[in-house]
């Protein structure tokens, strides 16, 4: 039975889009299934934003085949993991757990490395330096729960 791990974040165009891209890059994909949501459903069907695609590119990855769509309450038991990468999309997909075993489900991506952060800042409105810091950050988390799923 695979492990299934969902990538959150506010509009599944920028971080989560990565954050995907990124872990099924490190997996064994007959061992773990990735995939990716939004707590908003601003972008639903849309791809990921260009400037995350440009640095997924740049980095190796193609994520040109994801498609947005937003998170729903049938993902928390659909998912063994469910990684956030901010504590408002933190709050907004705990406060969907019907029980404290959905719950537990739930964690903020970067509380998997000592970074001196923990959240992955939103870099829509940033330029495309932001960009490649969050691929940075996430490239790390995604490391050490590679490590732990492979």
């Amino acid at each position: 039975m695979k492990t299934k791990v969902l990538m959150v974040c506010l509009g599944n165009i920028c971080r989560s889009p990565l954050a995907e891209g990124i872990l099924q890059s490190k997996v064994d994909p007959d061992k773990v299934f990735v995939d990716s949501a939004g707590t908003a459903g601003y972008h639903v069907g849309n791809p990921p934003d260009k400037r995350s695609v440009a640095v997924a590119k740049k980095h190796g990855l193609n994520i040109n085949h994801q498609k947005c769509r937003k998170f729903s309450k049938a993902d928390f038991s659909e998912f063994d993991h469910i990684y956030v990468m901010d504590r408002s999309n933190y709050s907004d997909v705990a406060s969907l757990a019907a029980n404290q075993e959905q719950a537990s489900k739930v964690k903020l991506l970067l509380s998997e490395v000592e970074l001196g952060i923990k959240e992955v800042p939103d870099p829509y409105y940033g330029g495309d330096n932001g960009f490649e810091n969050v691929y940075q950050m996430i490239d790390r988390a995604c490391e050490e729960i590679a490590k732990k799923l492979n």
